[in-house]
């Protein structure tokens, strides 16, 4: 959990705007391989559901609101706001997370540090747990 954190990117502007800069493996802390965003969700729904062997997550919320809530498979838990642009949660591998809470103009981008592969989801909170617990990723 100590490994999930805020990020913030710089912010270039003036009377025409803002400017957000977010360049990998300088303000994402990994190369950058994939980019989806998440829109149109309801306030009630949840996203996500799920953790990740392989691919670490930076979250970005560039319009609107929407929650976070990240666990461990230990115990711990924290929410995390995401409602400004500059903004973003850097999530590393085997972190389980729910997105949720959206506002109707969320859009929620995701930059994700490695190409889709279904094989490296884990969809099951208890098989997460488990997983957790037999030591994944020890000496990693």
């Amino acid at each position: 959990m100590n490994k999930v954190k805020m990020v913030e990117f710089a912010q270039h502007g003036d009377d025409r705007g803002h400017l957000v800069i977010a360049e990998g493996n300088k303000d994402i802390p990994f190369d950058i391989k994939r980019v989806f965003y998440i829109y149109g969700s309801a306030a009630d729904v949840v996203r996500g559901q799920h953790a990740n062997r392989e691919s670490e997550f930076v979250l970005i919320n560039v319009a609107g609101k929407s929650k976070v809530k990240v666990k461990d498979g230990e115990g711990n838990e924290a929410i995390y706001c995401l409602n400004r642009p500059h903004t973003g949660i850097y999530l590393p591998t085997m972190v389980w997370k729910d997105m949720y809470d959206f506002t109707p103009d969320s859009v929620l981008l995701v930059l994700a540090s490695t190409h889709y592969n279904p094989d490296e989801y884990i969809r099951d909170y208890d098989e997460f747990v488990s997983e957790i617990k037999g030591g994944w990723g020890e000496g990693r």
